[in-house]
């Protein structure tokens, strides 16, 4: 399979209802609980990408772009950005919707990073050596 079909096969789609036990005093969803869903998400992308144990290293540039409120639904897309030898990154967007109501808008985007463990807990590769590296379509032959 080629990695560009790994990839797309890899994203991973969870939806959940924000609800009072999630939320703040402000009724926003708790800015800890969202990165664990966007934490969660993003595992489940790294690991049906790569079929090995994956561990989160890091987190980076989460944007929190807008309030996320209680009573609202948010669908969590998890895409895998970068395949690395040991490592991957998985992007995710954290979308909200008005449970009654079409509006829909991004809230929330952050990139973490996952490696690929062995049962010692120590780094394995991701793709076997032969597989790291895509062929790349031959040029049309042109006649001299």
């Amino acid at each position: 399979m080629l990695l560009a079909d790994r990839i797309a096969r890899a994203e991973t789609r969870i939806f959940k209802a924000v609800f009072p036990n999630t939320t703040n005093h402000y009724d926003t969803l708790f800015g800890g609980t969202t990165l664990l869903l966007m934490d969660e998400v993003a595992f489940i992308a790294a690991t049906r990408f790569s079929r090995l144990k994956m561990v989160t290293v890091s987190s980076e540039r989460v944007d929190f772009t807008h309030p996320i409120p209680g009573g609202s639904l948010v669908e969590l897309v998890a895409s895998i950005e970068h395949v690395g030898r040991t490592s991957l990154k998985v992007r995710v967007e954290l979308f909200v919707e008005q449970m009654y109501s079409e509006d829909r808008h991004k809230a929330v985007t952050g990139l973490f990073t996952f490696v690929a463990v062995d049962e010692h807990k120590r780094p394995v590769r991701i793709l076997p050596e032969e597989a790291a590296v895509e062929p790349t379509p031959a040029a049309p032959y042109a006649a001299p």
